[in-house]
């Protein structure tokens, strides 16, 4: 397979993986004894180009908001307005998002990229809506092709934008009722799994209700004859507007060498899309933890990720990939400040 010039430019820097893990090799500890923190700064080594790896000082979460058609099947038992309720409190300060942002000093930006209502201006607030919601995707479409291409460019040139004004380090969020339905079939039809392997609970459904969600996403992934590794294509049938968006953010990311920590499973979901539009961009993914949804575990291993953390989380809003930031900056500062066995005057194994 040709690999394009703009594929290539994304690749990680080889010379500096090799350089970061001959250094771990020289650094006061036995070989391997830092485990997973040792990869995680490779990887961030060849994201850089350099190693040591530059130190992740300025994060962004990037919550991405949309409402959904598919909410009308009854799939989850909280209503539509939640989703502009729960905005509203991002920009007002008072989500978990908030909090857990604040201890890690990410700044927090909420993205409408198709939402029921509207909103105030805040410095917080980013707009990019074409719609107000989703189509009902049990019954129709989500989206038009050409707005699926669209908020991809929008996630992109968000991303290249905040790269420029010094953002390092993208956390991905998320905000919409009923989102964890479309999450589902896209990974279902992107991994070429059965609906019952990734269609969880979200945000706590009952029995009943389950098993509507689950044939709804069977018959959503079933009734698809489209292209499964073009994602507009996906996007258009069964995705959500902020898929779309966090795929381009992913995408952008990757063109300025800034890595990005994946939360739950809406985010995997825009990470196996933005995969399908550049393989190398998996390069610059971290995932920050392994979501409670099954389709979060079963899409991580379709990209070949390992979850930093594990703590049975299912908020979204970036917290998963929020409480992971320390480690990122803990394999950096490995690299870039511990001592070698030599400049410490250590004696080696022998």
């Amino acid at each position: 397979m040709n690999v394009s010039r703009e594929e290539s430019s994304r690749s990680l820097d080889r010379s500096a993986m090799e350089a970061a893990k001959q250094l771990h090799g020289r650094l006061t500890k036995p070989a391997g004894s830092l485990g997973r923190l040792e990869d995680l700064g490779v990887q961030l080594a060849g994201i850089s180009r350099a190693c040591p790896p530059r130190v992740p000082r300025q994060p962004m979460v990037a919550i991405a908001a949309g409402d959904h058609g598919v909410l009308a099947e009854g799939v989850s038992p909280w209503p539509q307005e939640v989703t502009a309720q729960m905005i509203q409190n991002f920009l007002a300060g008072g989500a978990a998002i908030n909090v857990l942002a604040d201890e890690v000093g990410a700044q927090v930006v909420v993205v409408d990229c198709g939402v029921a209502a509207t909103f105030p201006a805040s410095p917080m607030l980013h707009t990019v809506k074409r719609a107000r919601m989703t189509g009902n995707i049990h019954v129709e479409p989500a989206m038009p092709e050409a707005v699926a291409v669209a908020l991809i460019e929008e996630g992109r040139q968000f991303a290249l934008d905040q790269a420029s004004r010094g953002i390092d380090l993208f956390l991905t969020g998320d905000m919409g009722i009923g989102n964890t339905t479309p999450s589902a079939a896209l990974i279902a039809t992107v991994c070429g799994v059965s609906a019952v392997q990734v269609t969880g609970r979200g945000t706590g459904v009952d029995d009943h209700t389950f098993a509507k969600k689950t044939a709804i996403v069977a018959q959503v992934v079933e009734s698809y004859h489209g292209d499964r590794s073009n994602a507009p294509q996906l996007l258009a049938r069964m995705g959500g507007f902020e898929h779309a968006f966090l795929a381009g953010l992913i995408l952008g990311a990757s063109e300025e060498r800034v890595p990005v920590i994946l939360d739950g499973v809406i985010a995997i979901a825009a990470a196996l899309l933005a995969v399908l539009e550049a393989p190398t961009a998996v390069g610059y993914l971290i995932a920050g933890h392994r979501s409670v949804e099954p389709g979060a575990s079963v899409g991580l291993a379709h990209l070949g990720l390992e979850p930093l953390l594990d703590l049975q989380l299912r908020l979204g809003e970036g917290t998963g990939a929020v409480l992971a930031v320390p480690m990122v900056r803990s394999s950096a500062r490995i690299l870039a400040e511990m001592a070698t066995f030599d400049a410490a005057g250590v004696t080696e194994k022998g």
